[in-house]
């Protein structure tokens, strides 16, 4: 019978034991790296496209516009009315009592500080998603002078606030900002 210090079962047991040990690591090292391929292409398809991108701000010229007048803009598929207030019209905004209004707002919440006179709103009625009119030279402005929505008969005033009609809320005012004194970026 042969003893048990004739043969070393360890030695041969650490060179099996650090043989399976690279083994297992280079294993699992190549299946986290196949992994990481195979989510690569999955996460970018979820990253917007470059039209998205490109329609994610608006930029916009307004230094032709004088006082009284409107312009209709485009941001995100969606109309965009910029008015340029005249003092008469906010004048006629501030008058009014804001405890009175269905959404209350005032015009400087509406407007930002140093440009009140820049009125900015989403062109899209809040009752069921029409386009007012009021922006346009000639365009029905409603009995407040703001807006008029043709399809359901709500009344904006000079600062898109609603005062008559089906309309649950004011004309949205989307974020913007002024980059310079003549040029806004919306979105």
């Amino acid at each position: 019978m042969a003893s048990s210090t004739d043969t070393t079962p360890t030695d041969t047991a650490a060179d099996g034991v650090r043989r399976r040990d690279f083994i297992e690591i280079a294993a699992v090292a190549t299946a986290g790296v196949g992994g990481i391929f195979a989510l690569l292409p999955l996460v970018s398809q979820m990253a917007p496209s470059k039209d998205v991108l490109a329609a994610s701000t608006t930029e916009l010229d307004i230094s032709a516009l004088e006082p009284g007048q409107a312009i209709k803009a485009e941001f995100r598929k969606q109309p965009v009315f910029v008015r340029y207030l005249t003092d008469a019209e906010i004048a006629e905004a501030n008058a009014v009592d804001v405890g009175s209004l269905r959404d209350a707002q005032t015009l400087a919440e509406r407007t930002q500080p140093g440009h009140e006179h820049i009125l900015v709103v989403m062109g899209v009625c809040t009752h069921l998603g029409c386009v007012p009119l009021g922006a346009a030279e000639g365009e029905v402005k409603g009995e407040y002078g703001g807006y008029f929505c043709p399809c359901h008969g709500s009344h904006y005033d000079t600062a898109a606030r609603i005062r008559k009609g089906p309309a649950p809320t004011n004309l949205e005012v989307p974020e913007y900002t002024f980059t310079s004194d003549t040029t806004i970026v919306i979105g």
